[in-house]
């Protein structure tokens, strides 16, 4: 496990998660770096997620943040025995795991009657299995300390369907299901739990898309634009910390209007 911890000279932080040890799958790139660094920057002790082993990632996302804390650990989520070590060690390490943010996920489209078997199970063992494998033992050790957030990253396409995703709108929409059942099963154990739906948000894959192609995206979205990652990160903090501490089993859409 690679980590850093850089002195702090001036801290601007509310620290709205000060002492509080997250973990985020797929915490190495886009929206999952992103909440990554704003949790590290509100006094988080963060456990960031990767598939390969990576000896750089941890200081390359703590870059310029003011006693930032944070800690890689490479693990592949549709593992479950890489998964269950993976929240014994943190525990064993940190004492406690008060948020748990599944970002990991990946997406492999084809229309419907073309798809593959294997680009349908691979999608639904990465982004929805997971949940199961991950959430079990992170549930457990907060149910022993009666308190914890949970933070699923749903989709708009997990609402509302997109041609040629049935295999990721599937695990995207098993997920918002999979929330309100656990949420309603742990609240009375003090463990919230919670879903974000992003809508278009620029990263490498929609930068991928051609500029007329976005640019027709961008007219059905009332806000006019693509969102960016620390949009979404800023809603994972709100469901992290304090100010979410009457809110459970919800979907959160950060969209721009896209879907009302």
């Amino acid at each position: 496990m690679t980590s850093i911890a850089i002195k702090s000279h001036e801290n601007t932080s509310m620290n709205k998660l000060k002492d509080k040890v997250a973990i985020i799958t797929g915490g190495t790139r886009g929206i999952g770096k992103a909440i990554a660094r704003l949790f590290a920057a509100e006094g988080a002790t963060v456990i960031i997620t990767g598939r390969a082993e990576s000896s750089t990632a941890a200081e390359e996302i703590a870059a310029g943040i003011d006693g930032a804390k944070i800690s890689y650990k490479g693990c592949d989520i549709s593992n479950k025995i890489a998964i269950e070590k993976l929240i014994t060690d943190v525990v064993t390490e940190n004492g406690k795991l008060d948020v748990l943010v599944n970002n990991a996920g990946i997406t492999k489209d084809n229309l419907y009657i073309r798809m593959k078997e294997e680009e349908w199970l691979s999608v639904i063992d990465t982004n929805l299995n997971s949940l199961f494998y991950i959430c079990q033992p992170a549930v457990k050790a907060m149910s022993k300390q009666r308190a914890g957030s949970i933070i699923n990253m749903s989709s708009v396409v997990g609402l509302h369907g997109n041609p040629a995703q049935t295999n990721y709108a599937t695990t995207k929409a098993g997920m918002i299901g999979f929330t309100k059942s656990l949420a309603k099963e742990y609240g009375r154990r003090g463990i919230r739990v919670n879903c974000i739906a992003p809508g278009f948000i620029a990263t490498e894959m929609t930068a991928e898309l051609g500029e007329e192609t976005q640019n027709k995206y961008k007219e059905n979205i009332p806000l006019g634009d693509f969102g960016s990652v620390e949009s979404i990160a800023k809603a994972a903090l709100f469901l992290a910390s304090d100010d979410s501490d009457y809110i459970t089993g919800q979907v959160i859409q950060v969209d721009g209007g896209l879907f009302m």
